[in-house]
């Protein structure tokens, strides 16, 4: 794709400096001996973007790839021709993929577009990662295979590093893809700004900083978490008595803060199990999980709490059913999951 041009209507002279920097940054693509890699990302999920791009760290001390995205324009320069020129020269482009992305006129029509025909032609390898659940599969990219695993986007995965990891995992097996000539190694890989640019300044790429998360911001999330949990049983035991004839389940919504589940089997009662976001034991913090389905007893066999890193919020297990397992940032999904799990094991060998 051709650069934009940046200011008036284009002359010969400009014609010819397109041209030039089109033939530089292909030479600096034949010569450099580490792979480019450019984020295709909605703004929204920027939270995401930053926590893969760590998760990339050791193929960057490994000196494997190098990274690009937009907050890495500095004051002065021109957006859309930094995006053009970065896009055109990178050798892996991820299309981070969501709601928000899709409904991106930028990120959609234009960034999108322009990779894909870059991947057609060869001349880049595009990989879709599905950040969010959104429908992508009838789209340009989904005949690309999406990562991570399945395309199961990374939100709904129980542990959320290891979304990540498989994701890292398949950038690194795709860089044995992209030739790198390691004979002709240039001082600096640095990408010829586009005529009236400002001039580059040298920084670190390490901006990222701390996020802080307010009691408001854990509150809420502990209450997504209980309402995902709740829909999670109710979903899991219609699907359960559908696929198993000799089974019957009760759910029992108790209030906005508690609810009850159990699984007979010829009509005895195997499973049993109740959550509550009450504040009991555990306090105003954590989800508790009871082995009964009786609302009157008051206890509880394990927890999940709200944790927060320096990027995000997630659930930590307590632990009491875990015997020793390590702790795992778990979602909403892999908070489920782990009472799911308490609750169905009765049935399982």
């Amino acid at each position: 794709m051709t650069s934009k041009a940046l200011v008036g209507t284009p002359s010969d002279t400009s014609i010819d400096e397109d041209t030039d920097c089109r033939d530089m940054r292909k030479s600096i693509r034949k010569a450099r001996p580490v792979s480019t890699l450019f984020f295709s990302y909605s703004h929204a999920d920027e939270d995401l973007r930053d926590q893969l791009e760590m998760h990339l760290s050791a193929l960057k001390r490994q000196g494997l790839i190098s990274s690009w995205h937009d907050r890495r324009i500095t004051a002065g320069s021109e957006f859309a021709a930094q995006i053009d020129q970065h896009l055109d020269a990178a050798d892996l482009i991820l299309l981070l993929i969501s709601p928000n992305f899709i409904a991106s006129e930028y990120c959609y029509d234009l960034e999108m577009t322009q990779a894909m025909e870059r991947h057609r032609n060869g001349e880049a390898r595009v990989i879709p990662v599905i950040l969010r659940p959104c429908d992508w599969h009838d789209l340009p990219f989904g005949r690309l295979q999406a990562v991570p695993k399945d395309g199961k986007a990374i939100k709904t995965w129980p542990d959320i590093d290891e979304a990540f990891l498989d994701v890292v995992r398949a950038i690194k097996t795709a860089l044995q893809s992209v030739r790198v000539d390691a004979t002709a190694v240039l001082a600096t890989a640095a990408i010829p700004e586009a005529p009236f640019s400002a001039t580059p300044v040298i920084r670190s790429s390490n901006l990222r900083i701390r996020k802080k998360f307010t009691d408001f911001d854990k509150d809420r999330f502990r209450h997504e978490g209980f309402e995902y949990i709740a829909k999670f049983f109710e979903g899991s035991l219609l699907e359960l008595v559908t696929r198993n004839p000799n089974l019957d389940q009760t759910f029992r919504r108790i209030d906005a803060n508690q609810f009850s589940a159990a699984v007979y089997l010829d009509g005895d009662k195997v499973c049993q199990g109740s959550a509550s976001i009450s504040g009991g034991v555990m306090g105003s913090n954590s989800i508790e999980y009871a082995m009964t389905d009786d609302a009157r007893f008051g206890g509880m066999n394990e927890a999940v709490s709200v944790k927060a890193d320096d990027q995000m919020l997630y659930f930590e297990a307590l632990g009491m059913q875990s015997y020793g397992r390590q702790k795992e940032k778990l979602t909403l999904q892999g908070a489920a999951e782990f009472f799911w799990g308490l609750f169905i094991q009765p049935l399982q060998p």
